[in-house]
């Protein structure tokens, strides 16, 4: 195949965008009815990552996507919440983006399985905050799905929480749990806080 064949990057790009219908399966043990996509969870993962990685002296670029390739894999293992995990291993990522970019231009290979490697080793100052960034959109969304009603979400809530390394996620989480979902909306209305 030559560096210009781009068909196995064009399948690559047909597969990602089945993550924007594969749900994130843990939430259903919260009595998540339909909970939020793996792409839409990647997506705020890379907003949350560019957020925190200059406020930890990391490059938020760097950050941001390391975080929007992190769950690229579940394309081909499904999301396997932790639940599942116990009975069967999902499949080591590394192995996984492998195979999913076997046959692309080495220009596009070489980065795409250096990312992966870079995160799963979380060696990196952005693959910290990236990681961190997984953790709090984990903990955000189980703050939405509790003011919802799923009070089982605060299991999410506490583990996420628990986990983070980075000051900034930690402080961040604490700002988050420290207010309502809607604030931000009666703040950009010059509204008060509704009691």
């Amino acid at each position: 195949m030559s560096d210009r064949d781009l068909t196995r990057v064009a399948h690559f790009l047909y597969e990602a965008g089945t993550l924007k219908n594969a749900r994130r399966t843990g939430w259903w043990m919260a009595g998540v009815r339909d909970p939020e996509s793996v792409a839409e969870h990647s997506w705020r993962t890379s907003l949350i990552a560019s957020v925190i990685a200059p406020l930890e002296g990391a490059d938020p670029a760097r950050a941001a996507l390391l975080a929007v390739w992190h769950d690229t894999q579940e394309t081909r293992t499904g999301d396997v919440n932790h639940l599942g995990k116990r009975y069967a291993a999902p499949g080591d990522p590394r192995t996984v983006t492998a195979d999913q970019t076997t046959g692309m231009p080495d220009a596009l290979t070489t980065p795409v399985r250096a990312w992966i490697d870079e995160y799963e080793t979380g060696d990196t100052p952005e693959a910290r905050c990236a990681k961190d960034a997984d953790r709090l959109e984990c903990l955000l969304q189980g703050i939405e799905y509790r003011a919802r009603g799923h009070a089982d979400a605060q299991r999410w809530i506490d583990n996420s929480r628990a986990r983070l390394t980075t000051p900034t996620a930690q402080h961040l989480a604490d700002a988050l749990l420290a207010q309502d979902t809607l604030d931000w909306l009666h703040t950009a209305m010059g509204q008060r806080r509704p009691h």
